[in-house]
């Protein structure tokens, strides 16, 4: 019962919604003819984007935009149909040189970035360079500012110094005191030798 019932809804909507009509593609309808089920312009041309055909159909034509088309296999229709849009349009600016004027001037941008780039790479470089002069420089003041003594004189400054002197007598002092005895101990022999001579 239910079943049937869901039958008969949706037979009474099916025949009362209205049929869909297909709409024709921007170029049958720029054209003014009949779309047919097969366009061949349909799937790139869709009726939203009527200025697309407008623009390609100005510089190549219909005629050759479907034979550009059929002359290609399916897969590369949608590239060249970009590709036609991209050279009409640049067609339409620039009269004279189409395409090839836009690229002339996008290399010409590219030489000028270039040449920019080598001039900053070899300022860079140059600051490098003087940065380097510079540290040396620095390097070479502070030595000058504080030069290094020369053995003589290094010798010279230690017996010179206090704390040198100071220990010096000290350890003589000490040489001394502990060597009395041993000293009056030699004097004996030395004087018998002489005696004895």
């Amino acid at each position: 019962m239910e079943s049937d019932k869901i039958t008969n809804i949706f037979s009474q909507y099916s025949s009362t919604s209205p049929q869909v009509v297909m709409s024709p593609c921007a170029a049958c309808k720029f054209l003014r003819r009949r779309c047919a089920e097969k366009c061949v312009l349909a799937p790139y041309f869709p009726p939203t984007q009527p200025a697309k055909f407008t623009t390609v159909h100005r510089v190549f034509g219909a005629s050759n935009i479907i034979k550009i088309l059929q002359e290609i296999p399916e897969s590369q229709r949608a590239d060249a149909v970009s590709s036609m849009v991209y050279e009409a349009s640049a067609r339409i600016r620039d009269p004279v040189y189409g395409c090839a004027g836009t690229i002339c001037h996008l290399q010409k941008q590219i030489n000028e970035l270039q040449e920019q780039l080598a001039k900053t790479q070899a300022e860079i470089i140059n600051k490098q360079f003087e940065q380097a002069n510079l540290m040396t420089l620095i390097c070479n003041m502070e030595m000058e500012e504080t030069p290094q003594e020369s053995p003589q004189q290094s010798f010279d400054n230690f017996i010179s110094s206090p704390s040198h002197n100071s220990d010096y007598h000290n350890n003589l002092n000490f040489f001394e005191e502990n060597n009395i005895g041993l000293i009056s101990s030699w004097e004996p022999l030395w004087t018998f030798k002489i005696n004895e001579n």
